[in-house]
């Protein structure tokens, strides 16, 4: 019979056939491709949710030439992107410069069973499927893509300058001003007008639930044992970014059990003024959850270490990056308490990417920005244009069928 071993390796003894015969389960290879420029809590749940298909995560990262030639200039490098996706703890390997157009051969070589990616629109440059070769070979699965953020609300609340991200609203002042010779109005409108809008280009209001973080802390430690060494290190961690592995990574050679400590809104807008930060607080607290050098996390950490926080996560090393450490509203330095302990370390990672970095990327080449998220949400509606008349036309067609 199909599928069973030859006579000659079947046995019959008395032992083996008391004994069930376990089968070790055939590992399953889960592909996934895509850009992951500026990598945000949405790519990570897209691979969290990817992981879950099968055992073994294979992420392709699309180099910045197949990038410029099919959606526009790339906000972070073909290496910060690399380095992005590899640090995030659902992700079992990488394969750098992926095609732009999935292959089956591709995917063969690397032995993956099939092909996984969110259920929004993905066009090449010529408008065409770069996944029809694989949905066509029945290789092709789906998840749902987290509503609530995207690349280009990212880039608009970087452009506008205002606070309503965060809950505030923007002033006068706000509301009319510019950023680098962009009218503000327009730039609501391409990131958040009440013109049409594409469901996935388009932005929807991100909800904070106990659901989110649950799904994200999957695979932490929930304590560290008594041979661990905790490292406790806090701050912004805006768009959580390349510099920030990096550092994490520094943090990982001090000892092998990570707290970050995540700052709340108005603290960091205390220290970083402006907009910051870029993302509000639960957004960022994600972002830290989904790296794989973090074991836990502090929602809104203090500003200034205290000793109960020492004592109460038993940190052994307290460290700081080569960022300027701002002293805290009564002007006192936020780290007296750990280098009163002897504790306190600084590290450098040898990483100068920052947040205001990528801020700065985005202002000087905000045009090239604005037209590439113009032209795909146009071409994202008008596939969802012709989708719904083709429903139509099916319905018109079923009903005609119904009434003969």
């Amino acid at each position: 019979m199909e599928g069973e071993p030859p006579a000659a390796e079947q046995s019959s003894s008395s032992d083996e056939l008391l004994s069930p015969v376990t089968k070790k389960r055939k590992q399953v290879r889960v592909w996934v491709d895509g850009c992951f420029d500026m990598v945000h809590y949405g790519h990570a749940n897209a691979l969290r949710q990817a992981k879950k298909m099968g055992d073994y995560l294979i992420v392709g990262v699309h180099s910045d030439d197949d990038l410029r030639k099919h959606k526009g200039p790339p906000v972070m490098n073909e290496d910060e992107r690399y380095k992005m996706v590899r640090a995030i703890k659902w992700v079992d390997e990488v394969v750098e410069g992926a095609p732009y157009v999935t292959h089956l051969d591709v995917m063969d070589e690397h032995n993956c069973d099939f092909c996984a990616h969110g259920d929004d629109i993905t066009t090449c440059g010529d408008g065409s499927d770069p996944y029809e070769g694989v949905k066509k070979a029945g290789r092709y699965k789906e998840y749902k893509r987290t509503s609530g953020v995207s690349t280009t609300d990212l880039v608009g609340r970087m452009l506008l300058m205002t606070k309503s991200h965060l809950g505030v609203k923007p002033s006068d002042s706000e509301e009319q001003g510019s950023v680098g010779g962009v009218d503000s109005k327009r730039l609501s409108q391409i990131t958040q007008g009440s013109n049409p809008r594409s469901p996935y280009t388009g932005v929807s209001q991100f909800l904070a639930t106990s659901q989110k973080i649950k799904q994200f802390s999957e695979n932490n430690i929930n304590e560290p044992g008594p041979n661990d060494t905790v490292v406790y290190t806090a701050g912004a961690y805006d768009l959580f970014h390349a510099g920030m592995v990096d550092f994490l990574e520094k943090c990982r050679e001090l000892g092998n059990y990570i707290i970050v400590g995540v700052h709340n809104d108005w603290d960091v807008n205390h220290y970083k003024g402006k907009n910051y930060p870029i993302m509000n607080l639960q957004e960022r607290v994600l972002s830290v959850l989904a790296c794989k050098y973090v074991a836990e996390v502090v929602i809104g950490a203090p500003y200034s270490i205290s000793d109960f926080l020492l004592d109460h996560f038993k940190v052994d090393v307290v460290v700081h990056g080569a960022t300027v450490i701002h002293p805290d509203v009564d002007g006192s330095d936020p780290y007296a308490v750990a280098k009163r302990r002897g504790i306190f370390r600084l590290i450098n990672s040898g990483n100068k990417l920052t947040t205001d970095k990528i801020v700065q990327r985005i202002i000087a080449h905000r045009l090239d920005y604005q037209q590439r998220n113009s032209k795909k949400e146009a071409k994202e509606l008008r596939i969802l244009e012709a989708e719904k008349r083709r429903l139509s036309s099916n319905n018109s067609e079923l009903d005609g069928i119904e009434h003969t």
